[in-house]
Protein backbone atom coordinates (compact mmCIF):
# COMPACT_ATOMS: atom_id res chain seq x y z
CA UNK A 1 0.00 0.00 0.00
CA UNK A 2 1.58 3.60 -0.95
CA UNK A 3 1.99 6.46 1.34
CA UNK A 4 0.01 8.37 -0.78
CA UNK A 5 -3.29 5.92 -0.39
CA UNK A 6 -2.88 5.54 3.57
CA UNK A 7 -2.22 9.43 3.27
CA UNK A 8 -5.75 9.12 2.03
CA UNK A 9 -7.75 6.57 4.06
CA UNK A 10 -6.70 8.74 7.08
CA UNK A 11 -8.10 11.40 5.95
CA UNK A 12 -11.06 10.16 4.56
CA UNK A 13 -11.71 8.73 7.74
CA UNK A 14 -11.50 11.95 9.96
CA UNK A 15 -13.23 13.43 8.19
CA UNK A 16 -16.45 11.66 7.75
CA UNK A 17 -15.90 11.07 11.74
CA UNK A 18 -16.68 14.88 12.06
CA UNK A 19 -18.09 15.52 8.82
CA UNK A 20 -21.30 13.73 10.65
CA UNK A 21 -22.45 16.48 12.62
CA UNK A 22 -20.68 19.10 10.37
CA UNK A 23 -20.61 18.46 6.74
CA UNK A 24 -18.35 19.77 4.32
CA UNK A 25 -16.07 17.05 3.35
CA UNK A 26 -15.50 17.55 0.07
CA UNK A 27 -13.95 21.63 0.47
CA UNK A 28 -11.09 19.00 2.30
CA UNK A 29 -10.87 15.87 0.60
CA UNK A 30 -11.35 16.91 -3.22
CA UNK A 31 -8.25 19.68 -2.73
CA UNK A 32 -6.00 16.95 -1.33
CA UNK A 33 -6.91 14.78 -3.94
CA UNK A 34 -5.97 17.04 -6.82
CA UNK A 35 -2.69 17.80 -4.64
CA UNK A 36 -1.86 14.26 -5.52
CA UNK A 37 -2.18 14.51 -8.39
CA UNK A 38 -5.70 12.89 -8.95
CA UNK A 39 -7.62 14.60 -12.27
CA UNK A 40 -10.15 16.91 -11.71
CA UNK A 41 -12.99 15.64 -13.12
CA UNK A 42 -12.29 12.41 -11.49
CA UNK A 43 -11.78 13.71 -8.01
CA UNK A 44 -15.28 14.85 -7.66
CA UNK A 45 -17.06 11.56 -9.11
CA UNK A 46 -14.59 9.57 -6.98
CA UNK A 47 -15.29 11.45 -4.13
CA UNK A 48 -18.85 11.29 -4.74
CA UNK A 49 -18.51 7.86 -4.61
CA UNK A 50 -17.31 7.50 -1.32
CA UNK A 51 -19.62 10.13 -0.24
CA UNK A 52 -22.57 6.99 -0.23
CA UNK A 53 -20.82 5.02 1.64
CA UNK A 54 -20.43 7.37 4.16
CA UNK A 55 -23.81 9.03 3.89
CA UNK A 56 -24.99 4.83 4.64
CA UNK A 57 -23.23 4.66 7.79
CA UNK A 58 -23.93 7.89 8.69
CA UNK A 59 -27.88 7.44 8.61
CA UNK A 60 -27.83 4.05 9.89
CA UNK A 61 -27.32 4.97 14.07
CA UNK A 62 -29.62 7.70 13.56
CA UNK A 63 -32.39 5.28 11.43
CA UNK A 64 -32.06 2.83 14.39
CA UNK A 65 -32.66 5.77 17.28
CA UNK A 66 -35.80 6.60 15.32
CA UNK A 67 -34.28 10.01 14.82
CA UNK A 68 -35.63 10.60 11.38
CA UNK A 69 -39.29 11.83 10.21
CA UNK A 70 -40.04 10.08 6.94
CA UNK A 71 -42.80 11.94 5.98
CA UNK A 72 -41.34 15.38 6.69
CA UNK A 73 -38.05 14.43 4.98
CA UNK A 74 -39.91 12.22 1.64
CA UNK A 75 -40.20 15.19 -0.13
CA UNK A 76 -36.88 16.80 0.21
CA UNK A 77 -35.59 13.60 -1.40
CA UNK A 78 -37.34 13.34 -4.19
CA UNK A 79 -36.24 16.86 -4.78
CA UNK A 80 -32.73 16.10 -4.31
CA UNK A 81 -33.06 13.26 -6.46
CA UNK A 82 -34.11 15.50 -9.41
CA UNK A 83 -31.67 18.58 -8.43
CA UNK A 84 -28.91 15.46 -8.28
CA UNK A 85 -28.55 14.52 -11.16
CA UNK A 86 -29.05 17.69 -12.98
CA UNK A 87 -25.61 18.64 -11.28
CA UNK A 88 -23.42 16.03 -11.72
CA UNK A 89 -24.49 16.38 -15.32
CA UNK A 90 -23.53 19.79 -15.24
CA UNK A 91 -19.56 18.94 -14.15
CA UNK A 92 -17.13 20.19 -16.82
CA UNK A 93 -19.37 22.98 -17.38
CA UNK A 94 -18.56 25.34 -14.07
CA UNK A 95 -15.57 26.25 -12.48
CA UNK A 96 -15.26 26.02 -8.87
CA UNK A 97 -13.86 28.89 -8.20
CA UNK A 98 -17.62 30.71 -8.33
CA UNK A 99 -18.95 27.72 -6.64
CA UNK A 100 -16.75 27.62 -3.54
CA UNK A 101 -17.21 31.63 -3.04
CA UNK A 102 -20.76 31.13 -3.04
CA UNK A 103 -20.48 28.30 -0.69
CA UNK A 104 -18.35 29.95 1.92
CA UNK A 105 -20.66 33.21 1.47
CA UNK A 106 -23.65 31.06 2.46
CA UNK A 107 -22.23 29.36 5.49
CA UNK A 108 -20.83 32.16 6.94
CA UNK A 109 -24.80 33.43 6.34
CA UNK A 110 -26.12 30.33 7.74
CA UNK A 111 -23.68 30.37 10.79
CA UNK A 112 -24.63 34.33 11.68
CA UNK A 113 -28.42 33.49 11.24
CA UNK A 114 -27.84 30.08 13.45
CA UNK A 115 -25.73 32.68 16.13
CA UNK A 116 -28.68 35.41 15.96
CA UNK A 117 -31.15 33.11 16.49
CA UNK A 118 -30.26 31.62 19.45
CA UNK A 119 -32.81 29.25 19.98
CA UNK A 120 -32.63 27.78 16.36
CA UNK A 121 -32.32 23.89 16.39
CA UNK A 122 -32.48 23.85 20.45
CA UNK A 123 -36.05 24.78 21.21
CA UNK A 124 -39.00 23.00 20.60
CA UNK A 125 -41.15 24.20 17.33
CA UNK A 126 -44.73 23.59 17.19
CA UNK A 127 -45.41 24.37 13.49
CA UNK A 128 -43.76 25.83 10.34
CA UNK A 129 -45.34 28.56 8.16
CA UNK A 130 -46.36 27.51 4.54
CA UNK A 131 -43.79 29.94 3.05
CA UNK A 132 -41.22 28.77 5.11
CA UNK A 133 -41.84 25.14 4.24
CA UNK A 134 -41.94 26.19 0.12
CA UNK A 135 -38.57 27.98 0.75
CA UNK A 136 -37.06 24.98 2.04
CA UNK A 137 -38.44 22.96 -0.55
CA UNK A 138 -36.75 25.52 -3.47
CA UNK A 139 -33.49 25.68 -1.53
CA UNK A 140 -33.07 22.42 -0.90
CA UNK A 141 -33.83 21.67 -5.04
CA UNK A 142 -31.30 24.49 -5.71
CA UNK A 143 -28.80 22.69 -3.42
CA UNK A 144 -29.16 19.31 -4.34
CA UNK A 145 -28.09 20.53 -7.54
CA UNK A 146 -25.06 21.93 -6.07
CA UNK A 147 -24.55 18.45 -4.04
CA UNK A 148 -24.60 16.79 -7.18
CA UNK A 149 -22.02 18.57 -9.15
CA UNK A 150 -19.47 19.21 -6.01
CA UNK A 151 -21.10 18.64 -2.45
CA UNK A 152 -18.26 20.95 -0.99
CA UNK A 153 -20.49 22.76 1.67
CA UNK A 154 -23.37 20.80 0.50
CA UNK A 155 -24.65 19.14 3.52
CA UNK A 156 -23.66 21.90 5.52
CA UNK A 157 -26.18 24.57 4.02
CA UNK A 158 -28.79 21.35 3.81
CA UNK A 159 -28.37 21.45 7.83
CA UNK A 160 -28.88 24.99 8.54
CA UNK A 161 -31.22 25.18 6.16
CA UNK A 162 -33.45 22.47 8.06
CA UNK A 163 -32.31 23.67 10.91
CA UNK A 164 -33.58 27.80 9.77
CA UNK A 165 -36.65 27.05 7.85
CA UNK A 166 -38.21 23.56 8.30
CA UNK A 167 -38.67 23.77 12.09
CA UNK A 168 -35.86 20.58 12.82
CA UNK A 169 -33.88 20.54 16.22
CA UNK A 170 -30.03 20.05 15.63
CA UNK A 171 -30.50 16.48 15.64
CA UNK A 172 -32.94 15.76 13.77
CA UNK A 173 -31.40 18.04 11.04
CA UNK A 174 -28.44 16.26 11.46
CA UNK A 175 -29.75 12.84 11.14
CA UNK A 176 -32.46 13.88 7.95
CA UNK A 177 -29.73 15.42 5.90
CA UNK A 178 -27.64 11.80 6.21
CA UNK A 179 -30.54 9.91 4.66
CA UNK A 180 -31.28 12.74 2.18
CA UNK A 181 -27.21 12.41 0.97
CA UNK A 182 -27.60 8.49 0.62
CA UNK A 183 -29.45 9.79 -2.46
CA UNK A 184 -28.01 12.82 -3.37
CA UNK A 185 -24.60 11.09 -3.61
CA UNK A 186 -26.06 8.00 -5.36
CA UNK A 187 -27.50 9.77 -8.06
CA UNK A 188 -24.95 11.49 -8.77
CA UNK A 189 -22.35 8.78 -8.82
CA UNK A 190 -24.69 6.98 -11.17
CA UNK A 191 -24.20 9.58 -13.27
CA UNK A 192 -20.35 10.16 -13.22
CA UNK A 193 -20.40 6.04 -13.57
CA UNK A 194 -22.31 6.54 -17.19
CA UNK A 195 -19.82 9.41 -17.61
CA UNK A 196 -16.87 6.95 -16.75
CA UNK A 197 -15.44 9.19 -14.35
CA UNK A 198 -14.81 7.19 -11.53
CA UNK A 199 -11.86 5.21 -10.02
CA UNK A 200 -13.42 2.63 -8.76
CA UNK A 201 -10.44 0.88 -7.04
CA UNK A 202 -9.68 3.91 -4.60
CA UNK A 203 -13.46 4.72 -4.42
CA UNK A 204 -13.77 1.44 -2.72
CA UNK A 205 -11.07 1.90 -0.31
CA UNK A 206 -11.81 5.28 0.80
CA UNK A 207 -15.37 4.39 1.19
CA UNK A 208 -15.18 2.40 3.33
CA UNK A 209 -13.03 4.79 5.34
CA UNK A 210 -15.26 7.24 4.94
CA UNK A 211 -18.47 4.12 6.13
CA UNK A 212 -16.74 3.51 9.38
CA UNK A 213 -15.94 7.22 10.13
CA UNK A 214 -18.67 8.49 9.50
CA UNK A 215 -20.50 5.02 11.51
CA UNK A 216 -18.40 5.95 14.77
CA UNK A 217 -19.25 9.95 14.09
CA UNK A 218 -22.88 9.48 13.95
CA UNK A 219 -22.61 6.81 17.10
CA UNK A 220 -21.69 9.05 19.36
CA UNK A 221 -23.47 12.06 17.87
CA UNK A 222 -26.66 10.18 18.57
CA UNK A 223 -25.36 10.95 22.49
CA UNK A 224 -24.93 14.55 22.49
CA UNK A 225 -27.41 17.11 23.30
CA UNK A 226 -28.55 19.47 20.74
CA UNK A 227 -26.70 22.88 22.00
CA UNK A 228 -23.56 20.42 21.72
CA UNK A 229 -23.94 19.69 18.14
CA UNK A 230 -24.78 23.46 17.43
CA UNK A 231 -21.85 24.19 19.18
CA UNK A 232 -19.20 21.85 16.78
CA UNK A 233 -21.57 22.77 13.97
CA UNK A 234 -21.01 26.37 14.47
CA UNK A 235 -16.99 26.24 15.15
CA UNK A 236 -16.24 24.12 11.94
CA UNK A 237 -18.61 26.08 9.69
CA UNK A 238 -16.77 28.82 10.75
CA UNK A 239 -13.42 27.70 10.32
CA UNK A 240 -14.20 26.32 6.96
CA UNK A 241 -16.19 29.37 5.49
CA UNK A 242 -13.03 31.27 6.83
CA UNK A 243 -10.57 28.80 5.21
CA UNK A 244 -12.52 28.87 1.89
CA UNK A 245 -11.95 32.74 1.97
CA UNK A 246 -8.58 32.35 2.53
CA UNK A 247 -7.97 29.99 -0.38
CA UNK A 248 -9.76 32.18 -2.97
CA UNK A 249 -8.37 35.19 -2.02
CA UNK A 250 -4.38 33.27 -2.33
CA UNK A 251 -5.35 31.69 -5.69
Amino acid sequence: MSSTLIILIILFFSTALIGVVTGSNSLITVPVMFQFGIDEKVAIATNMFGLTFMSVGGTIPFVRKGLIDYRKVSPLIVLTIVGSALGALLVGYITNHGIKLLVSVAMIVVAVFTLVKRDSGIAETHGVPQKLVISTFVVTFLLGIYGGLYSGGYVTVLTAVLVAFFGMNFTESIASTKLINVFSSTVASIVFAWQGLIDYKLGIVLGVSMFAGAYVGAHYATKLNDLWLKRIFLIIVFFLAAKTIIDLIAS
